[in-house]
């Protein structure tokens, strides 16, 4: 395994592999998005423990979607079992898979709790249990802060853990120098991952507007609800789909052919 740097403009193709694979199999990886979705809403229920083991089983879930998202791109029907490619490894690689998750919750907490010290915890506790900051909380400049902190230390937070469940997976890379690798990668290719956040916020906001014209057309809130929702789930799962060719093009895996 090798790191690989690629041109900036590789982030946009990233987007557009990850579009395209995704309508190769819409329905298997949209089903396979809806049971991860599932699968963290139910672990997240557990009492006393549920949002940290929720946190825990995140990376074993975004490789269960980077999993599908390969065999799609191979030509492959991605089945429901691909989902649950990171507990039917070997015990080292689910043990270092765990690790990964444990490693990631504690980040998460702790840039929450950092945070937390600039609003008095209002951001942490509505964000933690589920609830957004109120419109009239939102204008508060400490709550305002707290975003701001969470959001600036959430982005290496999430650069460390970008590739690492796959180089755990699939390269045996022990868990915490797969963080180290992913951050590595990250930065080497900031141009790339750029481009490829930004096309994705583009992407966003002009469904957004064409949901929000609808919606204006339509008046009712349930109805517009599930257009929303109908609008936004392909989206997900199209960009969770292309997180799978970012890592596949920031390391190499085998020697170049002579």
């Amino acid at each position: 395994m090798k790191l690989k740097l690629v041109p900036a403009r590789r982030g946009f193709q990233w987007v557009r592999l990850g579009i395209r694979t995704f309508w190769r199999q819409p329905l298997a990886l949209s089903a396979l998005l809806v049971i991860f979705m599932v699968f963290m809403s139910v672990a997240g229920t557990v009492p006393l423990v549920g949002l940290g083991l929720a946190l825990a089983l995140l990376p074993a879930g975004t490789l269960g979607i980077m999993a599908a998202s390969r065999e799609a791109d191979a030509g492959k029907f991605p089945r429901p079992l691909v989902f649950l490619s990171a507990f039917r490894a070997g015990r080292k690689e689910l043990r270092a898979m765990l690790l990964l998750g444990v490693l990631y919750g504690a980040g998460y907490l702790l840039a929450m709790g950092i945070a937390a010290l600039f609003d008095g915890g209002v951001f942490a506790s509505r964000f933690l249990t589920g609830r957004m900051p109120t419109a009239e909380m939102a204008q508060e400049p400490a709550t305002q802060t707290a975003m701001l902190v969470f959001m600036a230390l959430h982005v290496p937070l999430s650069l460390m853990f970008w590739h690492a469940p796959a180089l755990v997976h699939w390269h045996q890379v022990p868990a915490v120098k797969s963080i180290f690798f992913s951050l590595v990668a990250c930065l080497r290719n900031i141009g790339a991952f750029a481009l490829f956040v930004i096309a994705w916020m583009g992407i966003l906001a002009a469904v957004m507007l064409v949901t929000s014209l609808l919606v204006g057309v339509i008046g009712d809130p349930q109805v517009a609800g599930i257009v929303l929702m109908a609008a936004l789930m392909p989206i997900i799962t199209m960009f969770f789909t292309s997180i799978y060719f970012s890592f596949r093009d920031c390391f190499e895996t085998e020697p170049p052919t002579p």
